[in-house]
């Protein structure tokens, strides 16, 4: 059950509360979302990624600056995301712009990052067809002895995009499919409007 009194009037929050919640539950992997972004010709494109922080700013998560979905940003800087928590009967929506974060916002998450992610973030020329799995791993081995006993760098084409919501939809599931939906849009002014959806 959702009622609007539930809510919180900042829709991150929201988003934040009901993202803890399904921590506790142990959700299995509570922080994927799938990412969808359109190609030039106009067609949706969507995977499935994992949300590394929540800000007041937006949704932030990482990848290689050549893949697609990267490339597809930069043509039209907007993207839609959704979070789906079944052992809650949840859903959250999410729209807005998209955007770069800082180098040194990158710079820290990669240090944060286990050695053999750091060493596939130079490995991969992610989404570019490769001959076979040998090479990558070649690739892989070569990386491996370049930085034995040494910090390995962030790569310049990988790196954080913040998603920057305008909208959002959360969804709890009810019995007779009448479940309850909330939507939050911002109106002219910047604030946030909160109306009540049908199911």
């Amino acid at each position: 059950m959702l009622t609007r009194d539930d809510l919180d009037e900042d829709p991150l929050k929201q988003f934040d509360r009901w993202f803890q919640e399904a921590l506790k539950k142990q959700v299995d992997f509570a922080n994927a979302m799938t990412i969808a972004t359109v190609d030039e010709s106009g067609a949706p494109d969507a995977r499935v990624l994992l949300l590394k922080e929540i800000n007041s700013e937006g949704l932030v998560f990482f990848t290689n600056y050549e893949s697609v979905k990267a490339r597809q940003l930069g043509l039209n800087p907007h993207a839609a995301a959704v979070f789906w928590w079944p052992v809650l009967e949840r859903q959250v929506r999410v729209r807005g712009g998209v955007s770069k974060i800082s180098a040194a916002q990158s710079d820290a998450y990669f240090k944060t990052r286990p050695r053999g992610s750091q060493l596939g973030a130079w490995a991969s020329k992610q989404s570019q067809v490769l001959q076979d799995r040998v090479e990558l791993e070649a690739t892989c081995l070569k990386l491996e002895q370049r930085y034995r006993g040494k910090e390995i760098p962030r790569p310049e084409n990988w790196g954080g995009y913040c998603l920057k919501p305008n909208h959002f939809e959360f969804w709890q599931g009810r019995e007779n499919r009448l479940h309850d939906r909330f939507e939050y849009d911002r109106n002219k002014s910047g604030d946030w409007e909160i109306r009540r959806l049908a199911p």
